[in-house]
């Protein structure tokens, strides 16, 4: 039996929902990385106009302090981006070997040992945890992304213990383990590639949410100045003038939005491209 005759109109949408994510996150990315670069080689606009005011060699106007927010979002990408994109890997890094170990183990002790602590500070919430350790210290990017980070890793854990669990339980585990497979070999080679469409299904929420915690950070003053030159921060600074001089709310605002869009339909793409794929080699089976 063939199920090809719809595939080409799948596999085209999802060539075009990840042609239209690269090119939402390319923007992003790319002033994140090379903005810094390309305001010291363009160099600034000159002297500190009005508030709120186009021309001048002020292409998108200035923000309510005279500076020009062309130069601002040349420079206020890579702190948000960075920080973001920072908090999801090092969330990842912690959560999947815990949620890999808790699902393995036969052992109830160390299951609980494992996941009960991450049970209490899930009941916390993440702004309010961010604000309490920020009350602690001032941390700078690298601390912002740590925090950002440890306030994802109790939800991404039990994502991974869930999704690992269920493919533990399978057969082929337990051949694994009479064939006298290593731990590493069950975990990763076999447990860890089985919840993969599962990780990347949650990438792209995992990093909307740390944009989110991220740039609500940055409206506090946590983690960034309260004048640094920085996406969220554009945002809120500039929020009393949106009627007036709406491109220093507009322009940072949808960069933000192009990277969370942009991430998410790459990850779709991914996980409808993979679906094809697995489709089209089980037709190969059944001819």
């Amino acid at each position: 039996m063939k199920r090809l005759p719809w595939f080409p109109g799948l596999r085209g949408r999802c060539e075009g929902r990840a042609a239209l994510g690269a090119a939402l996150l390319a923007v992003p990315l790319l002033l994140a990385l090379a903005g810094p670069w390309i305001a010291g080689l363009t160099g600034g606009p000159g002297p500190r106009a009005a508030s709120f005011t186009l021309g001048g060699g002020h292409w998108l106007g200035t923000d309510f302090t005279g500076r020009d927010v062309r130069q601002q979002i040349l420079l206020g990408g890579r702190s948000v981006v960075l920080v973001a994109l920072s908090a999801t890997a090092l969330g990842y890094l912690v959560s999947v070997p815990l949620g890999l170990a808790a699902a393995l183990t036969h052992r109830t002790w160390l299951d609980d040992l494992l996941m009960r602590p991450l049970d209490v500070v899930l009941a916390v919430p993440s702004l309010l945890l961010l604000l309490l350790v920020a009350a602690l210290f001032e941390p700078g990017a690298a601390g912002l992304a740590l925090l950002v980070a440890a306030v994802n890793v109790p939800d991404t854990t039990r994502m991974v213990r869930a999704a690992a669990t269920e493919a533990a339980a399978r057969p082929a585990v337990e051949a694994l383990r009479m064939q006298g497979e290593t731990w590493w070999r069950i975990a990763v080679g076999y447990v860890g590639r089985s919840t993969l469409r599962t990780l990347t299904a949650d990438a792209g929420l995992r990093l909307t949410g740390a944009l989110y915690l991220v740039a609500t950070a940055a409206f506090l003053g946590v983690g960034v100045a309260p004048d640094a030159a920085d996406w969220a921060v554009m945002v809120d600074r500039n929020r009393t003038g949106l009627f007036v001089q709406p491109w220093a709310v507009v322009a940072p605002a949808l960069l933000i939005v192009a990277l969370s869009m942009g991430s998410n339909l790459l990850f779709d793409a991914a996980l409808a491209r993979k679906g094809t794929n697995h489709a089209d080699a089980a037709d190969r089976r059944e001819n």
